[in-house]
């Protein structure tokens, strides 16, 4: 009888530990802006690191996006599953073309160089410290994609330390000042957006920043919210939603997991942002 109770009990348990990493949420954000001539749906991709989320693009398939950005981790650290992720791109780009930025798992990669000739020879639009102007919907969108290599486990330390200097983007921001239409940048750290001081990208123009590795503080307690986050620490500010009018930040809590294989009350998330023409 105690064998029967203890059985169902492991067995309910994997069974909610399976939910809560699978089950995907759709989020959805509405902004007017008077740069958006036809409606648009923008999908955000974030921290995948390296699980092959077929779901995750059947359901892309029925939102039928304009666009899909990735922002970071889309393969992991070790190259787990590479090929398979691969494929997967394949597969997203048959839906609506594909913006990526690397984030800190990529960069720790010995063949970075060659994987991300891999990703544009699929036709993935890889964008390094790289702005790309594109016509979607009948609509000027541009993309700044920040590469900030912030990868290395000391910097976690540096961090973590208070001595950690974080690189002055403002070259490539100043470059998107020149660029027209309906701005977003992609960054990885969302902490970034206004943590660091004379750095930070908030003091920029631009429209939205979209940004992960937070993966939503891994845990989210009731009345609590966010349990932690690598550059923010514990209870982030950053982990999930959107902060800000303009330029507006919006974070996703992610698809995957890194080395902490559970998320708790916090499933894997597919942003979708509409952008709307203005109304008269």
């Amino acid at each position: 009888m105690i064998y029967g109770i203890l059985a169902a009990a492991i067995l309910l348990f994997l069974l909610f530990c399976y939910y809560q990493n699978n089950k995907i949420d759709i989020t959805e954000y509405r902004i007017e802006n008077k740069n958006i001539i036809n409606d648009i749906k923008v999908a955000q991709l974030s921290d995948m690191h390296s699980k092959p989320f077929y779901n995750a693009a059947e359901k892309l398939r029925e939102i039928r996006p304009d666009a899909i950005m990735i922002t970071g981790d889309y393969i992991n650290d070790h190259g787990r599953n590479k090929e398979k992720m691969l494929q997967l791109g394949k597969e997203l780009l048959t839906i609506a073309p594909v913006f990526y930025i690397t984030g800190n798992h990529e960069r720790r990669l010995a063949y970075f160089e060659d994987l991300m000739q891999e990703l544009r020879k699929i036709g993935f639009t890889v964008l390094l410290n790289d702005i790309s102007e594109e016509i979607i919907g009948g609509n000027s969108i541009t993309v700044l994609g920040l590469d900030e290599n912030q990868a290395d486990f000391d910097d976690y330390k540096a961090r973590k330390n208070g001595t950690f200097v974080y690189k002055d983007m403002k070259p490539y921001f100043e470059k998107l000042d020149h660029c027209g239409g309906f701005k977003f940048v992609l960054s990885h750290f969302p902490e970034n957006f206004e943590y660091v001081k004379e750095n930070n990208y908030a003091q920029y123009d631009f429209d939205i920043q979209l940004s992960g590795h937070a993966h939503g503080g891994q845990f989210i307690l009731p009345f609590i919210g966010p349990v932690f986050s690598p550059g923010q620490g514990i209870f982030p500010k950053y982990a999930k939603g959107c902060f800000g009018q303009r330029p507006k930040l919006i974070v996703s809590r992610g698809l995957g997991n890194a080395e902490f294989p559970l998320r708790l009350f916090n499933h894997p998330e597919i942003n979708v942002i509409h952008l709307i023409k203005p109304k008269k």
